[in-house]
């Protein structure tokens, strides 16, 4: 899956004013309706909470990857956001949160796959400390799409 053609600047969020977890959510959710990604922020809300009781989607180094299948999703996409101030958020190593990768699939097997396979490529980038330290310091939407594409 090409990320370069995922990445929509209308889901990039540079300088996020959210205190919290939901409100980071909140705010990513409502950048997906918007651009319509999805047809119900509440239905797609719950299915992506329902991800998170299994498991932390903090992945560590201020990094969260929330995310989880949902019949509310109308287009597969990611919504970006990089908070101005660290948040709260179950990691895997204990820090904060600073950018968030809110992820919507579909619940069908074609948007399954298509799911795995965006997680990997972001996944991917995202264990390097270089692309990491990038997103860390980016101040335009255009830095943090340079670090995928």
């Amino acid at each position: 899956m090409d990320l370069s053609k995922i990445l929509d600047d209308r889901l990039i969020c540079i300088d996020m004013l959210s205190k919290n977890k939901d409100e980071a959510i909140d705010e990513l959710s409502g950048k997906l309706k918007i651009a319509g990604y999805i047809d119900d922020i509440e239905s797609f809300k719950k299915d992506i909470y329902h991800r998170e009781s299994l498991g932390s989607t903090g992945i560590g180094n201020y990094i969260a990857i929330p995310h989880g299948r949902s019949d509310s999703v109308k287009e597969i996409g990611v919504a970006i956001g990089k908070l101005k101030q660290e948040i709260e958020w179950e990691t895997l190593d204990d820090k904060g949160v600073k950018i968030v990768f809110l992820f919507a699939v579909g619940n069908d097997n074609e948007n399954a796959e298509k799911h795995l396979m965006l997680l990997a490529e972001v996944a991917s980038k995202l264990g390097k400390e270089e692309a990491v330290e990038k997103l860390l310091e980016a101040k335009s939407v255009e830095d943090i799409k340079k670090v995928f594409i």
